[in-house]
């Protein structure tokens, strides 16, 4: 189902304020079906794996250990135009610059500690997806 289907995480920023429930009733609300869901904490060496595509940027190695310093949670979701729904949904990496109503305008501190990661396209949310869930993990 590609083009159905994206990759979300809820970031070590918001687990810590109990903001799980919020974020996932953002979701639900928005009309994306949770097909997979998983509480987790990710090693350094996990983190740097999964945001290895950012190895030759300056906030690299800030990344890995924000992302391997507290548990996340890790989600699949479906619907139509789930991608660019999602990042709709998500705002602006900033949340100074993110639209009212918009995950990070709710509830993300910083353009560093911004509550979720969303995949920027189909294909990233298939290797994103698959790198925390095995097919018999997905519903």
């Amino acid at each position: 189902m590609l083009g159905n289907r994206t990759f979300t995480m809820i970031k070590p920023d918001a687990v810590a304020k109990n903001n799980i429930g919020n974020i996932l009733a953002m979701i639900n609300n928005a009309g994306f079906k949770i097909i997979a869901l998983k509480y987790t904490q990710l090693s350094r060496e996990q983190a740097g794996t999964f945001y290895e595509v950012h190895k030759e940027r300056p906030f690299y190695t800030e990344l890995v250990e924000f992302m391997s310093s507290g548990p996340i949670v890790a989600a699949i979701l479906e619907k139509n135009n789930a991608v660019a729904d999602f990042r709709t949904l998500i705002g602006a990496t900033d949340p100074a610059e993110a639209a009212e109503n918009t995950i990070r305008k709710k509830y993300a501190e910083s353009k560093g500690k911004n509550a979720v990661h969303g995949s920027d396209s189909d294909e990233n949310a298939q290797i994103e997806g698959s790198f925390f869930f095995s097919g018999l993990e997905r519903f």
